[in-house]
């Protein structure tokens, strides 16, 4: 459902265009801060929506030896340089592990928008492709090419 962009020394294109006010190259790196403004830890990768281009997570280092938590974008707000993620640390360090460097599947999305209780009714949150089979291309890296 979800592909990783993955960020180098140069800036080059993400592929689709990036629907949202969060520019994702500029996210990596950046400090995270839970609802109560507590540090949780550094953005290591942000992921896009395979279908709309736009970043929907972002998996966050909680420390040195730590997991990465994946965190969702769209509730989350950037304040100043840092993104502000309106729920509690615990909540954000108990989030489900997939581990890092590849997609997210539409069943792994699917635990993290249970766990962070979003409303998945949307269409757009749908993980099941048009024709009805569930069979999408997920886990393009974002800027590579079939």
């Amino acid at each position: 459902m979800c592909r990783l962009v993955v960020v180098t020394g140069q800036l080059r294109p993400i592929g689709g265009a990036v629907q949202t006010d969060i520019d994702p190259r500029s996210l990596i790196g950046r400090k995270a801060f839970d609802r109560n403004g507590a540090k949780i830890g550094t953005i290591d990768e942000v992921y896009l929506d395979d279908a709309t281009g736009e970043p929907e997570w972002a998996a966050v280092r909680t420390g040195l030896f730590s997991r990465d938590a994946f965190v969702p974008l769209e509730p989350s707000k950037m304040i100043g340089e840092s993104l502000h993620i309106p729920y509690d640390r615990k909540l954000i360090k108990d989030a489900p592990d997939f581990g890092v460097g590849r997609h997210l599947s539409p069943e792994q999305e699917l635990q993290l928008y249970h766990h962070y209780r979003l409303d998945i009714s949307s269409p757009d949150s749908d993980p099941v492709s048009s024709n009805g089979s569930g069979d999408k291309d997920f886990g393009k890296i974002a800027g590579s090419e079939d």
